[in-house]
């Protein structure tokens, strides 16, 4: 991975903070998009922003962002933008949104920041590299080297993020987990990474809400893919799980399936 583009990455994760952090707790009017889920000024703002600084670093890049849509995603290289991951934390003050930001070559993720802005915390993933974290209250980059599902701290931002179809499979997971924890959206799998959670599982996400969160948990030497075990990709759909033991990943693929 050539060091400009983790250096504009960052760069941009940078932009993107100063931009969000004046509207954290401030008041903002909240909009509803169609598919009723929140969006701000802030989300928007960023969005833009992080589109003007891209375009004019890399103009050969696509860009693909959550608020403003695709813009040359049949690219080689493909920019995903998620000005603010878990806008429901954000518009109730709650420090566990996120800024993603990943890039993909030829449809898989290469690079992914996962960065909070309030915490001044950062994930930095790159492919076939140590994942690199940064924050004032500790951690060390590791995925947990959990043997067993029964041991395993369960994540899952609500019950609710699931289409009908897929409760009975999560209810199978979680109870062969020790614990469920609900709430956190992309931190999750940044705690992931920290090996603080075992394992999070997820439906109905887009290609925005998850390329950033696959270099970061691979670096740290876990693995995320779909319900069966397979690799993301823009052909994906928005089903995902999150292991720190890869060795799980049977268990958990029966278990969902």
């Amino acid at each position: 991975m050539a060091p400009e583009l983790v250096a504009a990455a960052e760069e941009a994760a940078d932009i993107a903070g100063r931009f969000i952090m004046p509207f954290f707790r401030s008041g903002l009017v909240v909009d509803g998009k169609a598919d009723a889920s929140p969006v701000t000024e802030a989300d928007r703002g960023a969005e833009i922003k992080l589109r003007e600084f891209l375009a004019a670093r890399f103009p050969e890049h696509g860009i693909w962002g959550e608020e403003f849509g695709a813009d040359r995603a049949d690219a080689e290289w493909v920019w995903l933008l998620d000005p603010i991951d878990g806008t429901r934390a954000f518009i109730t003050g709650r420090p566990l949104f996120t800024t993603l930001i990943s890039l993909m070559h030829r449809g898989r993720p290469v690079l992914g920041i996962i960065d909070q802005p309030a915490t001044r915390e950062r994930w930095v993933g790159v492919a076939g590299q140590r994942t690199r974290f940064s924050g004032p209250f500790g951690g060390v980059v590791g995925a947990r080297p959990c043997a067993a599902l029964a041991e395993a701290e369960l994540g899952c931002t609500a019950p609710d993020i699931f289409a009908a179809e897929q409760l009975a499979g999560f209810e199978r997971l979680r109870g062969a987990c020790k614990r469920a924890t609900w709430g956190g959206d992309a931190y999750g799998y940044g705690l992931v990474a920290l090996g603080s959670l075992d394992v999070v599982c997820e439906g109905t996400l887009k290609p925005w809400d998850w390329a950033a969160l696959q270099p970061v948990v691979a670096g740290a030497g876990g693995c995320l893919t779909d319900w069966a075990g397979r690799e993301l990709g823009f052909e994906s759909g928005g089903d995902v799980v999150a292991l720190g033991n890869p060795a799980l990943l049977p268990e958990v693929v029966s278990l969902l399936a």
